[in-house]
């Protein structure tokens, strides 16, 4: 059983990225990017639910923090029937993409990787079977046109 479930942390290491998350690095600042961000959601129809600045946290507590925000957005239309499934799933859900700017003064896009929140929550495989390959899809879009990648392409 042990060894089991070492095989399966791996796996999800593996299909997740870097310990379940996803990264995408960006070309803008961290406020261009969340302005992005927030805009690519709309267009799209998903909620935001909300865009927390930590750095301006830090600030008020009189402390420093490089630029950092958490964008907070969902659709209940796909959330609701995962956390019918697996409600422990509301634990992580809505989603979040975390836009900051690392030690290298790089601003990175970074979000849990659907892989391993079906994985984390035991979502069962006949639950809404095609969805987190969609989820993948569609997030990552999100990222990448935050980002400024999807210019690139064109």
């Amino acid at each position: 059983m042990r060894i089991f479930l070492y095989v399966m942390l791996v796996a999800a290491f593996l299909m997740g990225g870097e310990k379940g998350m996803a990264h995408v690095k960006s070309r803008y600042s961290v406020d261009e990017t969340t302005m992005r961000l927030v805009k690519a959601l709309r267009e799209k129809g998903v909620t935001l639910f909300k865009v927390i600045d930590h750095s301006d946290g830090a600030r008020q507590a009189g402390m420093t923090l490089r630029p950092m925000k958490l964008v907070i957005f969902g659709n209940p239309r796909v959330g609701t029937p995962l956390m019918q499934c697996s409600p422990t799933l509301g634990l992580d859900l809505p989603q979040k993409m975390l836009v900051y700017e690392n030690n290298a003064s790089e601003v990175e896009i970074v979000y849990n990787s659907p892989v391993y929140l079906f994985w984390r929550h035991d979502v069962p495989e006949t639950c809404a079977p095609q969805i987190q390959q969609k989820m993948k899809k569609v997030l990552d879009m999100f990222a990448r046109r935050a980002a400024g990648e999807d210019e690139e392409m064109q």
